[in-house]
């Protein structure tokens, strides 16, 4: 017996590197999505195919001693391990995975892959798992066995994206609050075609740096256990004895978490200006503050500012982890073929790199697909 299931990628609208910090995100489920079709074994063993990358692998669910290979399926095999030791018992599967999310990109292929794989297994071997206990266990794969600190966000909105709504997330508790995007409107992702190697151990960085803060101001404010607990007037109050550049890292993650506070107000009030100052608002404490930013991506944020007839321009910032990959810009209807036609072409003429622009609305979470 075979079934087919889909793991969508995201975008985030705002809330860049607060979701480690325990605070708020506000992501959208995308339309790209990877796709899992499992089959039952006999054994206990699972063998996981990847269209994308033609290779398959193979390991034994007894074996006590399963490791990362440092490849794509660490991302799949992961998500058995931790469902394992969680004390699911997984029957031995065949899984066959096609992503449709461009890899690279900061739009959470890695998540879409986690996703797609839990709830492929979470089916075959008849379990039951709540969806938030779900998202736990594919971030800690990320975490403990592929090794990027990566926080639940990406995981939690491809389980409970929905079609034309945002997902404010609270990352500590995660309740969670759907919010609506207006149907004129398309979220455009305007991808750089750059990666900078350094992406991986600069977000490791980044993450131990807000943890030093946390350290530092938790001796004058004993209830802070994470940058989401603290506010601006006691960072500035306390700054003292912080390093600059950690006391640049914590200003960026609290601000942001104001920024997102205040964009659900917004978008709840259909109050798109509102949303877009924002975004801009974060692009920069991205750059400059956070420093995860990059010259190709300030160009496209620099570009989609321009474009002309920019009263249909609402916002444009960096999303993902910066470093290279996406912006996300929100754009009226009428003129996405207009600013998808300007930006890309005027990218490809200064950085002779063409870029891969994506039109896109918000989509449904993972889901059984049935024939």
């Amino acid at each position: 017996m075979q079934r087919l299931f889909r793991a969508p990628g995201r975008v985030n609208l705002i809330g860049e590197h607060t979701d480690y910090n325990d605070g708020f995100v506000m992501p959208v489920a995308l339309g790209f999505s990877t796709w899992a079709k499992v089959s039952p074994l006999e054994n206990r063993r699972l063998q996981i195919y990847s269209e994308n990358y033609s290779d398959e692998i193979e390991v034994d669910l007894d074996d006590p001693n399963i490791a990362p290979r440092r490849r794509w399926s660490d991302y799949a095999i992961g998500v058995a391990v931790m469902l394992e030791r969680a004390g699911y018992r997984l029957r031995g599967a065949r899984i066959e995975l096609r992503g449709e999310v461009p890899i690279g990109s900061g739009l959470s292929s890695s998540a879409a892959i986690e996703v797609a794989t839990a709830c492929a297994l979470v089916a075959i071997s008849e379990l039951q798992v709540d969806k938030r206990e779900l998202a736990r266990l594919c971030r800690q794969a990320e975490n403990e066995f592929v090794g990027a600190r990566v926080g639940i966000m990406d995981q939690f909105v491809s389980l409970f994206g929905e079609a034309q709504k945002a997902l404010l997330l609270d990352c500590r508790s995660l309740e969670f609050r759907l919010l609506p995007l207006p149907d004129n409107v398309r979220l455009i992702i305007c991808n750089t075609m750059v990666k900078h190697a350094l992406a991986s151990s600069a977000y490791n960085e980044r993450r131990a740096q807000c943890e030093a803060g946390v350290t530092h101001l938790a001796q004058f404010l004993p209830h802070v256990t994470a940058l989401r607990d603290v506010n601006v007037e006691q960072l500035e109050q306390y700054r003292a004895g912080l390093p600059e550049v950690v006391y640049r890292r914590c200003r960026h993650v609290i601000t942001e978490n104001a920024r997102v506070l205040a964009a659900a107000d917004a978008l709840e009030r259909s109050d798109l200006r509102t949303f877009g100052k924002l975004m801009k608002e974060s692009h920069l404490s991205l750059r400059d503050d956070y420093e995860v930013s990059s010259e190709e991506l300030d160009l496209m944020v620099e570009l989609a500012q321009k474009v002309e007839g920019g009263d249909g321009v609402y916002g444009a910032r960096m999303t993902g982890g910066g470093f290279g990959g996406c912006t996300v810009n929100l754009v009226a209807e009428e003129h996405a073929e207009q600013f998808q036609e300007a930006v890309a072409s005027e990218y490809e003429r200064i950085t002779k790199l063409k870029p891969e622009i994506y039109v896109c609305t918000a989509a449904n979470g993972a889901e059984e697909v049935r024939s």
